[in-house]
């Protein structure tokens, strides 16, 4: 048997971290067994539907580095199927048409309130006689739901939940109008595309109870579940956008790695003993269900940062020059080839210190910039021009612009007009250089600026108004 997962994701809004997730934890398990994961759009809902959130959710999945198997498939397009095994099912008499009106049902929800049922609908039509059906009503299809038992869902997460048929409503599976509900089009569309596991949030366990009916009314194999817990924000509340970013695009725009995001996401409910940073060859041969956790995990936006900034460090240099100049060219800075060729030279220091790519283009911008460029206000309180003025003078001598060197020049700067101390030559230095009062070391950023490029930088802060 080939394993075959699906992601669905419906097209009414951005891909949040919860879809994210389950996309992994299919992928992984497809990946894991040599299977496939799919691709549908649940795009039955054409109200909120809207292509660009569609384009989103692609962005999100491939940005996540997640690929999927065959074309994506749209359910709202599979509509005729649907309906056409609801007639089926109607035909072998697994379903049948009731004609309740809208003030019927009115009436029933009313009943059934008032005297604590779990469900309204009383049934009237399952047997009744066709010839009684009134002829201005056009009728809906429901599906015969078992009167008596229990009923259970084997589940790979949650364990085995079983609820009694009693609770189980005779649910409308095509609506008046021949469109197809929620309930029926999942049902087919997961059976004709194969799927073997269905792995999704336990938002859904309900609905695989009555999923199931209609697997069991076709004499379809009915998959294996795996229902995942939710999301909480880190006040255990369910994860919204009143605890910070909720979109997947949000992350990528805010400096997170696709791989850092990957792990951690997949430890957001997944465990492999004490094993922290997984790389994702190793999570394909490690995943399984049996280890998904049953109770909900809480986002925390500083371990997220923590695994952010193990990956920055092993990343390649020219690849975060290739990330972080959009950031830089972001604050209006245009980054030529001696700008891309700094901030290379920079980056080690540059990934040592930083936990997202936002940081690393908020402290390496300076390489990228020309004069004439800002100061922040904490930079222009640091701007010492007599200071400033001995630094010039002293630079212009050196013959081998070094690191090294150029400390060496201004701890004697430091000795002769600062008490000895390189702070107060330091700091100065940094505030002319960057336009800032954050950096890596100023020594060795002066260095890759060039001597040229430094004195002009100097002179410039020196003249300044």
């Amino acid at each position: 048997m080939t394993v075959i997962t699906r992601i669905p994701p419906s097209p009414t809004g951005l891909m949040h971290i919860g879809t994210a997730r389950t996309a992994l934890y299919n992928w992984l398990y497809a990946k894991r067994h040599n299977g496939q994961m799919q691709f549908r759009i649940e795009d039955t809902d054409r109200a909120r539907y809207a292509p660009e959130y569609v384009e989103s959710i692609k962005d999100g999945l491939t940005w996540l580095g997640l690929t999927w198997d065959g074309p994506i498939l749209s359910q709202f397009e599979r509509r005729d199927r649907h309906a056409e095994i609801a007639l089926e099912m109607l035909k072998a008499g697994k379903a049948y048409y009731c004609y309740c009106s809208p003030e019927e049902l009115e009436e029933m929800r009313e009943k059934a309130k008032a005297e604590g049922q779990v469900t309204f609908y009383d049934r009237r039509w399952r047997d009744a006689d066709p010839a009684t059906a009134p002829r201005d009503i056009k009728p809906v299809i429901r599906i015969k739901a078992p009167l008596s038992g229990e009923s259970v869902v084997h589940d790979r997460v949650q364990g085995d939940v079983t609820v009694n048929n009693e609770q189980l409503d005779d649910f409308i599976i095509l609506r008046s109008d021949g469109t197809p509900t929620y309930m029926l089009a999942v049902v087919v569309d997961d059976h004709d595309m194969g799927v073997t596991h269905v792995i999704r949030g336990d938002d859904h366990l309900n609905n695989t109870f009555r999923q199931n009916i209609i697997y069991e009314a076709m004499g379809w194999t009915i998959p294996v579940y795996a229902h995942l817990p939710l999301i909480l924000g880190p006040d255990g509340a369910k994860l919204s956008k009143r605890h910070g970013a909720t979109g997947v695009a949000e992350y990528a725009n805010m400096g997170y790695l696709p791989e850092a995001m990957r792990n951690y996401l997949l430890r957001l409910g997944w465990s492999h003993g004490d094993d922290e940073i997984i790389s994702t060859e190793q999570a394909i041969e490690w995943f399984d269900l049996d280890h998904v956790h049953r109770s909900p995990a809480r986002f925390d936006f500083a371990k997220l940062e923590n695994v952010n900034a193990h990956y920055i460090k092993e990343a390649d240099n020219t690849r975060l020059v290739d990330l972080v100049v959009p950031f830089i060219e972001k604050k209006g800075i245009a980054v030529d080839t001696t700008g891309r060729a700094r901030l290379l030279a920079g980056m080690d220091e540059l990934k040592s210190r930083a936990k997202t790519l936002l940081q690393i283009a908020d402290e390496g911008a300076f390489y990228c910039r020309s004069i004439p460029y800002d100061f922040d206000d904490k930079a222009k309180a640091n701007l010492d021009k007599a200071i400033l003025q001995t630094i010039r003078e002293r630079l212009s001598g050196i013959t081998e612009f070094t690191a090294a060197n150029i400390e060496a020049a201004c701890k004697d700067i430091a000795n002769q007009n600062a008490e000895g101390k390189l702070g107060k030559v330091a700091m100065p230095l940094r505030a002319a250089l960057t336009g800032t009062t954050v950096s890596p070391s100023i020594f060795h950023a002066a260095e890759i600026l060039s001597r040229d490029e430094a004195l002009k930088r100097l002179e410039f802060a020196v003249n300044l108004k």
